[in-house]
This record gives structure tokens, C-alpha cells and sequence, in this order.
């Protein structure tokens, strides 16, 4: 246990205020105040020192005013920062180790996985995302990434929203970030055929040479979308795993095959506009019969045991692999985010707090 009385000065990200357009640096601020290295007495909380934390193009949408947000609504478990408050995320964002606890589940010493803050330490009262490690014999920040949030976005997305067969024609846009490299990789186990999008040479690379895509393609060197996937695909695509909404999207529509699949994972293109890009070739969906479905991961909180299970064993047999971008110390965070959207991480974006 955490010796009586001591005290840390706890560094935080905090919020500055609601944003319109693209994030900035300048859009938050690293603060630090006095924390207790102990729980409260009679309390079930947990104390954690946070060691890797994740970061998601999703927190852009929780910067925006409540009624602004294009993901916040009554129906989206997904709510907007407060202005001057600290950086949170909504499931499965950080690994962390436990330094005190008033919980029976949870002792001095564990490396768990939950939601936590963009800070040093955090001291946890709703628990009811935050879970022992089970697998400690792969990297730990792999639970942000491969075996946390993103993971889990991609199997479901792919495998429940998209139904896939073998020998589908499958593509996936910003396929090299933290869903896009695992979708093309589960997609290639079941037998498909698969091309991916990236926005640099290095990226489709890495998706040709490391992860196993058929083919891929720099969408910023093609003047015409449409062309660039009539070649790629001839025949059609069966599927596409939607990242990025926008031109491609529509592009994607005049290429879909009769009975195709869409899955809406993500718009990140659209996200930082105030006016988002409208979608000219719908009837497609009618003509080709074609299932569009946007889906959001905590939907699928079920799926968990079975996912963390079956992707642990493709990591451990060689079948998939990962990359992640990692930065360094918490003042590293507000440009790591931004990033993101300049498409400077290649691979997962993981803030590392303390190597363990």
C-alpha cells in the first residue's frame, strides 16, 4: 500500500475550451496539482498510475459544444469535455498499475485496463470498465490498441457488421492506423482479397510488406477516386470498411457489387468541418442492394472475452501483427492528437507514461 499521507504533484492534460475546425495544440493545456497516494478511507475506489494511454480521432468530436458534435446525441454514450476540464476517454483507453485500492477485486500491484484520464494518476470510482490484464506476454500498450478499443472496433465491425466470405473483394480506407491494419489483416485469414488506402508512400508500404494487403494505393495521387477503385477492383468490392467518409465514400458507391457491405467505422475527413461534404451517389444502395450500417464499439461489449481470446492467439501464432507510434511523456499528448489528423502516426497512436 501507498505510505500514509504521501502526496504527488499529478500532471494533467486539461481542456481549454470548445473548438471549431481542426485541433490545435494550443486547444489544451498540461496542468499539474496535489494528489494522494491513497484511497479515501471506507472507499472502493482504485488508484492507478496510468502507464500507456490511448488516442482515438474520436475525442475531436467531444471537443465541439453539445449541440454542434456530428457523434454527440441522446442516442451516442459518447458526451462532450467540459471546457477547463481534464481529457477523459469513454472505454478501454489506458493501461495503468494500481497503487492503492478500496476495491476487494483489485490489489496493489495489478496492471489493469479501463477508462481512465489523459494524467498521471487517476483515481477511478466507476469501475465497471476496468479490468485485470489478462495476457501479460505481449506488450502491455497493446491493450489501447490491438487488444483494447480499436482491436475490438475492427473484429466486430468486420466480422459481425460485414459478414464476410471467402473470396469477397474487400477495402478498407485509412487502412494503416489503428482499425484499418487489423480489418485487411482478419479479412485476408478469412480468404479475401483486399486493397487499403493510406495517405503516404511509407504507409502503403507497410501495408503491402508487413501487413499482407493484395494491393494498396496513395489516395492523395489520385486525382479520380473512382478511377483509382475501377482499377484496383474490376470486378467490384464486396465490402468496404469505411474510416474516412467523404469523397471516398462516393467513390466507393459507384464500386460496390450487388449485395454489398458497408461498414460506417469512422468520417474521419469530416469530422474538423463545419460543413461536411455531402454523399451524391446513394441510389447505389438501392440498385446494387448494398447494406450500409454505422456501428459504435460499445455495442459489442459482449464480444470481449472471445475477441481478446482469439487475437491473442493470431499475435502469439504469428497470423496478424501490429504496429504502433508511440510518444513519450504526457506533454507529448495535445500534439499526438493532433496529428491524427494530419495523418502524422503511422499505425496506432499510444502515449507511453512509464515504460513497463
Amino acid at each position: 500500500m501507498a505510505e500514509e499521507g504521501a502526496e504527488v504533484c499529478n500532471k494533467q492534460i486539461i481542456f481549454r475550451d470548445y473548438i471549431t475546425g481542426f485541433p490545435k495544440e494550443s486547444d489544451m493545456v498540461l496542468s499539474s496539482s496535489k494528489m494522494s497516494l491513497k484511497v479515501p478511507q471506507g472507499s472502493k475506489a482504485v488508484l492507478v498510475k496510468n502507464l500507456y494511454l490511448s488516442c482515438d480521432p474520436y475525442m475531436r468530436n467531444r471537443m465541439e459544444k453539445p449541440d454542434k458534435s456530428k457523434l454527440i446525441s441522446q442516442t451516442c454514450k459518447l458526451c462532450s469535455y467540459s471546457f477547463g476540464s481534464l481529457l477523459i476517454g469513454f472505454v478501454l483507453l489506458g493501461v495503468a498499475k494500481v497503487i492503492d485500492s478500496g476495491h476487494e477485486e483489485f490489489k496493489e500491484g495489478d496492471i489493469v485496463w479501463g477508462r481512465t484520464g489523459w494524467e498521471e494518476f487517476t483515481l477511478l470510482t466507476e469501475l465497471e470498465t476496468l479490468s485485470k490484464i489478462k495476457y501479460t506476454d505481449l506488450p502491455l500498450s497493446y491493450y489501447t490498441g490491438v487488444l483494447g478499443m480499436p482491436g475490438l472496433t475492427a473484429f466486430v465491425g468486420f466480422y459481425e457488421v460485414c459478414s464476410p466470405k471467402e473470396k469477397e473483394y474487400v477495402f478498407v480506407s485509412a487502412a494503416s492506423g489503428a482499425v484499418g491494419q487489423l480489418v485487411g489483416q482478419f479479412a485476408k485469414l478469412t480468404g479475401c482479397y483486399v486493397v487499403g488506402s493510406a495517405g503516404s508512400k511509407e504507409k502503403v508500404d507497410l501495408l503491402k510488406n508487413k501487413f499482407g494487403f493484395d494491393e494498396a494505393f496513395n489516395y492523395k495521387e489520385e486525382p479520380d477516386l473512382d478511377a483509382a477503385l475501377k482499377r484496383y477492383f474490376p470486378e467490384g468490392i464486396d465490402i468496404y470498411f469505411d474510416n474516412v467518409g467523404g469523397t471516398m465514400l462516393d467513390a466507393v458507391l459507384l464500386n460496390m457489387r450487388l449485395h454489398g457491405r458497408i461498414a460506417v467505422c469512422g468520417m474521419i475527413s469530416q469530422y474538423s468541418l463545419d460543413n461536411p461534404q455531402g454523399i451524391h451517389n446513394l441510389t447505389n444502395l438501392i440498385s446494387k442492394r448494398i447494406r450500409m450500417e454505422g456501428f459504435l464499439v460499445f455495442d459489442y461489449i459482449a464480444v470481449q472475452p472471445k475477441f481478446e481470446e482469439q487475437v491473442h492467439r493470431y499475435l502469439k501464432e504469428g497470423k496478424i501483427v501490429y504496429v504502433e507510434d508511440t510518444v513519450n511523456g504526457l506533454e507529448s499528448a495535445p500534439a499526438a492528437l493532433v496529428g491524427l489528423f494530419t495523418g502524422r502516426n503511422v499505425g496506432k497512436q499510444v502515449v507511453a507514461i512509464e515504460h513497463l
